[in-house]
This record gives structure tokens, sequence and C-alpha cells, in this order.
């Protein structure tokens, strides 16, 4: 039993393995709707990340050189898309019903700085701090998204917003840093 499940986690990693290879090397290249044969780029793309990503909904779209690294830990839901160029970083959660604009940057580390006799360069990275996205939300084209933040469901983020702090459900946020416009609801 134990050997089984050894070869069948071998199998796993290779496939994901590959995947990424494909996905990096041809895949994030293939062309982006309106134009010619983006059905079967969005099919590829979306074959692919079933093998990279820790889970896939239905009908997911990843577009044209959308960004993820290796896609450790990374969960998107059912008719949600990561949009063109965009950035994911680990252990992201993106909900259900989730659209993205171009250029979108959703960071989970970023870098120390807080000691003052070693350079910044020479501290290293922080601790992991995941973002999480709920369920129908509208992230504008070049948002920044900083990381441990909670973007509550139906909430908007106008394009070019720097979100630095969380975002309560049915929010309309805009700005740098971003604030709150209006509630949808």
């Amino acid at each position: 039993m134990h050997r089984i499940w050894l070869e069948q986690l071998r199998v796993r990693t290779f496939l994901r393995y590959f995947s990424l290879i494909i996905y990096y090397l041809i895949a994030k290249r293939f062309p982006t709707r309106p134009f010619p044969g983006y059905k079967v780029g969005y099919c590829i793309r979306r074959m692919l990340v079933r093998h990279i990503f820790e889970s896939c909904g239905h009908i997911i779209i990843i577009k044209q050189y959308a960004n993820f690294g290796k896609g450790t830990g990374i969960r998107i839901g059912d008719n949600s898309q990561i949009g063109e160029r965009a950035y994911v970083g680990a252990y992201t959660v993106i909900g259900k019903d989730v659209i993205m604009g171009p250029e979108v940057i959703i960071w989970s580390v970023s870098h120390r700085f807080d000691r003052l006799d070693v350079p910044m360069n020479q501290q290293g990275g922080s601790e992991l701090r995941p973002v999480v996205i709920g369920d129908d939300v509208w992230i504008g084209q070049r948002v920044i998204i900083m990381p441990g933040l909670k973007i509550g469901n139906h909430a908007v983020i106008g394009a070019g917003s720097v979100v630095t702090k969380d975002v309560p459900e049915w929010a309309v946020v805009a700005g740098v840093p971003a604030r709150l416009i209006k509630m949808r609801k």
C-alpha cells in the first residue's frame, strides 16, 4: 500500500513539473481573447494549471503571460480568471466568479527591512502571508494587493489601486493606498 502511494506521489510530482515547463515555455504565449485560437489557449492553460495549482474550479481562465511562480498552494474557484500578465503569489486563494484585469500583482511575501544594522538586501524575505480573495470580486487593471490581505465577497477594486488593508464585503475601493469609495449594497 505504501509503495502504491509513493508511486502516485511521484507521478503527480512529475506531472506538476512537466506542466510547469510546458506552461512557461509554450502555453503562456498562446493567444487571449479576441485573437483567433484563444479558446485553444484557454483550454491548454486550464489543463496545465490543474496539475500545477493546489485546486482548480470549473471553467477557469488563465490569460496570456500570467505568472504564478511554481503555483505552490494556489487555489482558484469556479468561473474565475487570472488576468493577462498578472502575477499571483504562493498560497493565494481566489474565490468563485472572480474577474481580474491585466497586470494585477498579488504578493504573498515581502522583503524584510526591520534591522538597521544589516543592509536590506541581506535581510531576506518576510514570512509567507497568503492573500484570500472572496467570491464575485472584480480586480481592475494594474492593481497591487499586498501580502496577508483578505478581499471580501462582491468587492470591486479600482484600476491602479494599491491595496494595503483588508477590503470588506460589497466595498468599492480605489486609490493609492486604496480607500473605500462606496458600498455596493
